[in-house]
């Protein structure tokens, strides 16, 4: 197998998950607030209420107003989960309870490392092979990668954010190539998802590789 210049490889998921549950992050938040549901419960309106959604692409917005685009994304988010628990009348100033929530998302406290990700990316890094991160996220991602002790390791972020598109849309992963001057068959992505990553990747002929965690 011909080594690839570049591997590109998925956040969430991919390098680090969600420590427990979601519901359990929202839950544990939310009680300092007063609010006391079930994680199981809100984990499951959380991941209804993502998979509702739009991608998280902004196209065509300046890239002074993307942050806040990106809180308000994730605001109604949160917010739709609550409601869908109906404990949303429960909170006195659910802004303030947003805040610390998405806060907390980006550190390193809520996320754990898959135990795999570190061998791999040294063994890749000390064979010369150039590391990015291609991920529909938001610009937190740069925090948690540092917060985590992974940024070391990639040489690009590239984020569906900021790109204005996200996986499996193309120009993402144009995006990410252009970074490194790659041509598509000389890359490698890296990721969870068999529609977003996999056949995204192939799509635009990168190597797709999906990594189906249990």
């Amino acid at each position: 197998m011909i080594q690839p210049k570049v591997i590109f490889l998925d956040a969430v998921g991919t390098l680090f998950g969600v420590k427990g549950s979601v519901g359990e992050v929202y839950g544990e938040i939310a009680r300092d607030f007063g609010v006391d549901v079930p994680a199981s419960v809100l984990d499951a309106a959380f991941y209804k209420s993502f998979q509702q959604s739009s991608p998280m692409a902004f196209p065509g917005v300046e890239p002074e107003q993307i942050v806040a685009r990106e809180f308000e994304w994730w605001s109604a988010i949160a917010r739709s989960t609550f409601q869908a628990v109906g404990a949303i009348d429960q909170f006195s100033d659910f802004e303030t309870f947003f805040i610390q929530l998405y806060t907390h998302f980006a550190t390193a406290l809520p996320w754990t490392v898959y135990p795999d990700v570190r061998p791999a990316l040294e063994h890749w890094h000390n064979a010369g092979i150039k590391l990015g991160v291609l991920s529909n996220f938001d610009s937190r991602l740069y925090l948690v990668l540092k917060a985590l002790d992974l940024a070391e390791f990639f040489t690009s972020i590239t984020i569906s954010t900021e790109v204005g598109a996200a996986k499996p849309e193309p120009e993402i992963f144009i995006k990410g190539l252009e970074k490194h001057e790659c041509a598509a068959e000389a890359a490698w992505h890296i990721g969870d998802s068999f529609d977003a990553d996999y056949q995204g990747a192939n799509a635009v002929g990168i190597r797709g590789i999906w990594l189906k965690r249990t």
